[in-house]
């Protein structure tokens, strides 16, 4: 057995195998060591022969889930050593690896979160250009891209966190590991792999046989050498690991990050679009507020969708139109969204069933979702037909003729109807799965059977009555199995056909060639029944697996009206409007409120405000005091953006939505410790990172640029920061910049697109009351030492802030008495030099003697208005 397992370790260097030995898995030598230290289980020794003895950590087979679990966490790979079958080759039992569990190709339902997908991912760097896929074979996704460009780095790391792969494949040589890659990839699990398994020509070779197809144009990648390479390694890494049950994925999506609006880690968090910043949940994120939908899918594609806003008209006018048809049709949303719920997670159930790790149960899920599809697609018929006839009366389509063309796949569910009990039990050891009429072979199996055990209770009255021993008894033991007992004293009357088995002090047992044959049908049925109902199993979903683009098809269909019903739930519930989408650079919102706090506020209602930006007033400078709403402001234009974008409705009174390329934030103070970067060094890079990457189509979105340093520091960065928005060719985004440097308001009278704002604040005897207004002009307050009263510093501080305060403003007046302020001078980059300037230039200072040019010197002086001339 050491052998056996040296033997299979050997096949997976760096892989923690679990090593299954009747009734547990268990680990030896270095694996053991890591077992007990994560797993938290005993670390114990088993002899090996020779007075050796190896360490050993096991763990029980029917809990192995939540031990592979925190192996998994822990960043382990796991290899699962199953025996195969129960006859030992020379007294050993052959076992084998099926499965490598890694944390990109988790399958099973207890180490998977249901409503975020789990991606593998592979990346490869050629120059500069990139190839980066992505794979879930939970759910069938796979898909593939090439990127290249002067934003490489950015636009890289913007989609690894969007796809947040749980597992990264790269190649050994170095290319993006992660000590060569801390900035894109530092944080995310790396699996190294051979290089040649990146080679265009090998990988472009597994796309070929894992599809059976002759070229890759049908997918649109037979041009994109680095995309084929790294879907290509995905595909032979998922053989590897799963041994070949990888069937599940079906199909490949070429695509382009230019499909979608570009969003930066820095501009995920901030919005906090999936989760919130503090406590990371999503509860109290975007995402919690939208997601009400009835399925995991759906709730895995919203989540999708928020992560890729659209940036064509015509896909986000195709989502308003459904989410408008169910927002207007209460009753059948209602309805609908009820059967939803009856659903299940179609999409993971039928690739478990593709990967060959399916149960009795999925296969019944299968089935129950499938027998809900009819009246699901004729609900959603009815409802988008309608809609399609009220929006253009003119051209109405028929009656049937709805958005959702779901296939039942009535096949499959009368087939899994047929095979399969209602109620199977959780394993398919356990038996009684294949429903009785399926299998005519089974069926003799187990009425024999069940016949069989009728005899042999029947035998022990037969006999006796037979026989006329009232004493005669049947019983069974392990080692002459079943059998007849005669007493001593009825010795004379047993049947001459009874043949003598075993004698007792006081009786004798006997057995009959009939016992034997009822026995060994008995006996053996229970075995025979399991195999050929694992068999029949295996075979059903086959069949079912051979359906599985259809079902998969069918899963995404009603993934998508999941969403668009959640969508159109929470736009009735909460008042939302659909919002008028277009090309232009208008962006104008009446009465916009903010999703997450409108519902968070219990003792005020939310106060709503109005946005105008075009490209004659692209830019608010927001002033106000602390506490007032002006992050609050700030983050809710982004987010009825983005919104409007994945095709939601909008928290507004009406909206007019100029599609944007790119949403950039820069809100709130964060030390980057572990990189060495200080509060206000990372507000530096992330201000870098917008300036470089803004276009005129983006919307920015900046809060207290500059406060992390001194006061004339911050501003002047802050100051320049507006004007090269304002000013550079490249730039003139569209752009909200709330600041407590209220000197900022100055610049509207020298930037004509520059308009200024405040959050209003009503001041009556000495009460401060926030309005959460925004309304024209600027603030000259920042209210400061209020916001810390009710904060509940001590009354002391208080009294004391307030005086240094007054004395800080008296002190200031003092110095603006008595300094003489020149009037300020508007510098041109692009004016005339100046008659002074012009003869500098002329002068030829080589050809000069000393005396000619102290003389000049002189002249010059004078012109200029220096000491004992007149200034011209």
């Amino acid at each position: 057995m050491r052998q056996q397992y040296l033997a299979i370790k050997k096949q997976f260097p760096g892989t923690i195998v679990l090593f299954r030995l009747g009734d547990f898995y268990e680990s030896f030598d270095e694996d053991a060591k890591t077992v007990a230290q994560v797993c938290d289980v005993v670390l114990t020794s088993r002899p090996v022969g020779k007075n050796v003895r190896v360490p050993l950590a096991g763990v029980p087979y029917h809990a192995v889930e939540g031990y592979i679990a925190k192996l998994i966490a822990a960043g382990y790979k796991v290899a699962i050593a199953e025996q195969q079958g129960t006859e030992a080759v020379k007294g050993l039992v052959p076992r084998d690896v099926r499965r490598v569990i890694t944390p990109g190709t988790l399958v099973e339902p207890g180490l998977l979160e249901e409503k975020r997908n789990n991606y593998l991912a592979a990346l490869v760097r050629a120059d500069d250009h990139v190839g980066l896929a992505y794979a879930d074979i939970t759910t069938g996704e796979f898909a593939t891209t090439e990127l290249s460009g002067a934003e490489l780095e950015a636009r890289l790391s913007e989609e690894l966190g969007r796809i947040a792969p749980s597992e990264l494949l790269v190649p050994e040589n170095g290319a993006g590991d992660r000590d060569e890659g801390q900035g894109a990839l530092g944080s995310y699990l790396i699996s190294p792999l051979p290089v040649w398994r990146f080679e265009p020509g090998t990988a472009r070779q597994a796309l070929l046989d894992h599809f059976g197809v002759a070229s890759l144009e049908g997918y649109g990648c037979e041009r994109l050498p680095l995309a084929i390479a790294a879907a290509g390694a995905i595909i032979q890494y998922l053989r590897e690991t799963q041994r070949g049950a990888v069937g599940q994925i079906v199909g490949l999506r070429t695509y382009t990050t230019a499909e979608y609006m570009a969003l930066d880690e820095a501009t995920r968090r901030n919005l906090e679009l999936t989760q919130t910043i503090r406590s990371g949940r999503v509860r109290g994120s975007l995402l919690g507020v939208l997601d009400t939908t009835r399925t995991a899918m759906g709730a895995r594609l919203l989540r999708r969708w928020l992560n890729q806003p659209l940036l064509t008209l015509a896909p986000l006018q195709g989502r308003l139109d459904a989410v408008e048809a169910w927002t207007r049709d209460t009753p059948r949303r209602t309805e609908i969204r009820e059967m939803l719920r009856h659903v299940g997670d179609l999409e993971r159930l039928i690739n478990r069933v593709t990967g060959r790790t399916a149960t009795p149960r999925d296969l019944v899920g299968v089935r129950k979702a499938l027998e809900q599809v009819p009246r699901i697609r004729s609900l959603a018929e009815e409802v988008m037909g309608r809609a399609a006839s009220e929006a253009h009366p003119e051209n109405a389509p028929p009656q049937d003729a709805g958005a959702f063309h779901l296939d039942s796949c009535d096949d499959v569910a009368a087939l899994i109807a047929a095979a399969i009990s209602d109620t199977p039990p959780v394993a398919l050891s356990t038996g009684d799965v294949i429903r009785p009429g399926f299998s005519a072979e089974l069926d003799s199996i187990v009425t024999a059977a069940r016949d069989a055990k009728t005899w042999i209770a029947n035998l022990e009255r037969t006999e006796r009555e037979r026989s006329g021993i009232k004493s005669l008894k049947v019983g069974y033991n392990k080692v002459f199995g079943y059998y007849i007992e005669v007493t001593n004293a009825n010795r004379d009357a047993v049947p001459t056909h009874y043949l003598r088995k075993q004698t007792l002090v006081g009786a004798e047992r006997y057995i009959t060639p009939e016992l034997k044959e009822y026995e060994s049908l008995v006996l053996n049925a229970e075995d025979r029944i399991l195999d050929l109902e694992t068999q029949l199993f295996r075979q059903v979903c086959d069949q079912v697996a051979s359906a599985a683009p259809r079902v998969l098809a069918t899963a995404q269909a009603l993934a998508e009206l999941d969403v668009s019903a959640s969508l159109a739930e929470i736009a009735a519930n909460n008042r939302y409007v659909r919002p008028e989408l277009a090309e232009n650079g208008l962006l104008e919102i009446r009465a916009g409120r903010h999703p997450v706090v409108e519902l968070t506020l219990r003792d005020e209602p939310f106060v709503p405000n109005d946005l105008h930006l075009s490209p004659d007033e692209s830019i608010v400078i927001l002033t106000g005091p602390n506490m007032a709403g002006k992050s609050t402001f700030l983050r809710q234009v982004a987010l009825i953006v983005l919104m409007a974008q994945i095709g939601s409705f909008v928290p507004a009174d009406s909206a007019h939505i100029g599609l944007v390329d790119r949403i950039f934030t820069r809100i709130g103070a964060q030390d980057e410790i572990s990189a060495g970067q200080s509060t206000f060094m990372v507000e530096m890079v992330e201000t870098a990172n917008i300036l470089h990457h803004a276009t005129p189509r983006s919307l920015l979105i900046l809060d207290e640029i500059g406060r992390g340093t001194s006061t004339y520091d911050g501003m002047s960065i802050a100051w320049a920061v507006v004007e090269y928005i304002h000013n550079h060719p490249r730039l003139g985004a569209k752009t909200l910049f709330a600041t407590h440097y209220h000197e900022l308001t100055e610049l509207a009278k020298t930037l004509p697109r520059l308009r200024n704002y405040n959050v209003a604040v009503h001041e009556e005897g000495g009460r401060v009351v926030f309005l959460r207004k925004i309304v024209p002009g600027g603030a000259d307050r920042s209210y400061g030492i209020h916001v810390g009263k009710l904060a509940g510093l001590p009354r002391t501080v208080i009294q004391r802030a307030e005086e240094v305060l007054r004395e800080l403003e008296r002190s200031r007046e003092a110095k603006a008495r008595r300094a003489v302020v020149p009037p300020p001078v508007q510098l041109s980059l692009f004016g005339q030099p100046s008659a002074i300037e012009q003869e500098l230039a002329a002068l030829d200072v080589l050809s000069m003697s000393p005396l000619d040019a102290l003389n000049k010197l002189y002249e010059l002086s004078q012109k200029a208005g220096g000491k004992g001339g007149e200034k011209r």
